[in-house]
Order: C-alpha cells, then sequence, then structure tokens
C-alpha cells in the first residue's frame, strides 16, 4: 500500500469521526439542527468522495480496467475479490447518495441521512478492511 491509500483511509476514518462527534447524543435535535445537516451530509459525501478516489487509484495501479462511472470501479475492485459484492453494492449506494447529495439532484431526506449514520457507517469501515492487505 502506498501513501495515497493511507491518506484517503485516514480522510474516511476522519470523516466517520466527525459524523460521530455531530450526530451521536444529538439524534433529537438532528432533523431541526441545520448546522448538524450540514456537517454530517458534508461529511458523508467527503467519506464517499474519499472511497471513490481510493478505489480508482487501486484500479489504476492494479491495472484493472477503466471505469465508466464512479460506481462501476468499485465493480471492478470487487471482480477481482478485492472487496466483497456486499461491499461493492453498499459502496455503489453511498456514491448514488453522494451524487443526489453533491449534485442536488432531490431535495435530501433528513431521515435517509440519520439511517446512514445509524446503520451503515460500518460500510466505510468495512470497504476500509477489505482493501487493506492483511
Amino acid at each position: 500500500m502506498d501513501d495515497i491509500v493511507f491518506n484517503k483511509i485516514a480522510i474516511i476514518e476522519k470523516c466517520i469521526g466527525r459524523i460521530n462527534e455531530e450526530y451521536i447524543g444529538a439524534e433529537s435535535e438532528f432533523l431541526s439542527n441545520y448546522t448538524k445537516q450540514d456537517s454530517v451530509m458534508l461529511n458523508i459525501e467527503r467519506a464517499a468522495q474519499a472511497s471513490i478516489d481510493v478505489s480508482m487509484h487501486l484500479v489504476r495501479v492494479n491495472k484493472l480496467g477503466l471505469p465508466q462511472n464512479s460506481r462501476e470501479v468499485f465493480i471492478l475492485l470487487n471482480e477481482r475479490n478485492i472487496i466483497t459484492e456486499q461491499t461493492s453494492v453498499n459502496m455503489q449506494k453511498m456514491v448514488g447518495f453522494r451524487n443526489i447529495a453533491v449534485h442536488n439532484y432531490q431535495q435530501i431526506n433528513l431521515k435517509i441521512v440519520a439511517n446512514i449514520v445509524e446503520n451503515k457507517l460500518d460500510d466505510f469501515r468495512v470497504f476500509i478492511k477489505e482493501i487493506l492487505p492483511n
């Protein structure tokens, strides 16, 4: 593994930490606190983007193909048994959320954001574990 991989993993871990700092213990005020909403959503976006970036790097370094979009990079990693199929699917969903949040395709449903924080942040941790060598 190289510095790019470790730096991107550090970004993901920092983002998870910031999300937890803003959300845990403040769940009841999350739906009405715009600052907490913005911080949580921004850090989910950053973690998703860092996951895309590190995946693109791994695909390039290992010559796994030419992904046509951000989601496909996770498919390529799965096809080469670097990540599991479930992790590939989970990360593709994170890319979908990131795209909605960044490009404002539609109004963000804050209950979905809360669900990501409460139930899906571990997807980032599993992804990290799978891309790191044993």
